[in-house]
């Protein structure tokens, strides 16, 4: 056992329906992924997917509160479904890429616009726009075996009871066997692993008070208040 300085951190889980826990090693971000969104943040619809990565204890856990954080007036919600990857890989080929899939979970993707805003304007990384505390609440993973690969289906995000998204996993521009084959060209997936998929149009800011509650038809849902 090495000396540890300090106590190692715990280790950051997300439920798995059933009873069991996920391990999370990295989140990646799959940026621009449903067509409409796209348009309305002023993107170009034709550009090849990019990614952006969270640390993994920005998880927040489905139904915990989020405190509002710092260094933002404009706190905004992206509901995203979220692949979870239980089997390690390098160029994984689309036609597999399904084989390395654990499950699926809803998550939102918290984001400090305005520091985002500021960024891209800068040509600077996005990192404090995405990356901080709190900023990935996470529902329950569904295993694979129990719901299969979704591919269609509503992905719905509302705040306060008044619907503010609504898509379908369909209109994801990169299917997941595709993001999955084109990120594992950059890096080594491995068990542990969560992706994040995009997120449909409709995205906007919250404040505190405000219930988040997202839902992704055969998946399961995703739900925090603004604190």
């Amino acid at each position: 056992m090495a000396d540890l300085v300090f106590p190692a951190p715990q280790p950051v889980v997300v439920p798995v329906h059933g009873g069991s826990f996920f391990p999370v090693r990295r989140i990646y971000c799959v940026g621009r992924n449903y067509a409409e969104h796209i348009k309305e943040m002023g993107n170009d619809v034709r550009d090849p997917p990019f990614f952006f990565a969270k640390p993994a204890d920005a998880i927040l856990i489905d139904g915990e509160d989020m405190p509002y954080p710092q260094q933002t007036a404009d706190l905004h919600f992206e509901i995203e479904l979220v692949v979870a990857i239980g089997k390690d890989g390098r160029d994984i080929a689309e036609a597999y890429a399904l084989e390395h899939v654990f499950g699926y979970a809803a998550g939102i993707d918290m984001t400090r616009r305005d520091l985002q805003a500021v960024a891209k304007k800068a040509g600077r990384p996005w990192e404090m726009a995405k990356a901080f505390d709190h900023s990935a609440p996470m529902g329950t993973i569904q295993p694979a075996g129990a719901i299969g690969h979704p591919a269609k289906g509503a992905i719905t995000l509302s705040v306060n009871g008044t619907e503010r998204q609504r898509g379908d996993l369909s209109d994801q521009i990169w299917t997941v066997p595709e993001a999955i084959a084109y990120l594992s060209g950059f890096v080594a997936l491995r068990a542990g692993d969560l992706i994040m998929t995009g997120t449909p149009a409709g995205v906007g800011a919250v404040v505190k008070g405000d219930v988040i509650e997202g839902m992704i038809e055969g998946v399961g849902t995703v739900r925090t208040v603004i604190a």
